[in-house]
């Protein structure tokens, strides 16, 4: 027992320091988009707003979904790093149970499961409100939530519908980080 509260005092100050987003208890299972359509959803969406992740660091964040022959979906995520270059990942995301399509899992290594990506709320056209969560040892689970838009910028009173519906779902939204969606021309 003493080994696990030390790994996890470990794990909650590694994690609070580099501002994850970290809870005691379960993922919370906020309702997710109905009828939802992933063709709909292909092509690119940019990163409005976040819950601070230690995989971002750059700004100008952009993922780009696009179908593949087996029906996954290849994502692309792409930031711009302070030095100017572009940082990059490819992955695979797949729809994970055909009886709700908005629950998506994400994979960007091989032998490693899949990330929830669950979509919360989407108009396909302009805003997409995203919730990740994973549950670790029963005891904590570490969340993650964007709100991504079409263009580079949404209007003020969508955001804040946005906000409205993640606080409903349980994510503070005091957490929310604007990303940096300026000086992006070097991005494709």
């Amino acid at each position: 027992m003493k080994k696990i509260q030390v790994l996890f005092v470990f794990l909650l100050s590694t994690v609070a320091t580099d501002a994850q987003s970290l809870h005691l208890g379960n993922c919370p299972q906020p309702p997710v988009q109905e009828d939802f359509n992933v063709t709909e959803y292909m092509g690119t969406w940019y990163e409005i707003e976040k819950l601070p992740a230690l995989f971002e660091r750059g700004k100008c964040v952009q993922a780009t979904y696009s179908p593949l022959a087996d029906g996954t979906v290849r994502v692309y995520n792409a930031e711009l790093l302070s030095n100017g270059k572009i940082n990059s990942i490819e992955g695979v995301a797949r729809v994970k149970d055909p009886s709700q399509p908005a629950k998506l899992g994400v994979s960007f290594f091989k032998g490693v499961p899949d990330g929830p990506y669950w979509v919360l709320a989407t108009d396909y056209q302009s805003y997409s409100l995203v919730y990740s969560c994973s549950d670790y040892l029963r005891l904590f689970h570490i969340d993650f939530a964007w709100i991504l838009a079409r263009t580079r910028d949404l209007p003020e009173d969508l955001v804040s519908r946005l906000h409205d519906d993640l606080a409903a779902a349980g994510v503070n939204v005091n957490r929310l980080k604007v990303t940096n969606q300026t000086g992006c021309d070097v991005m494709i």
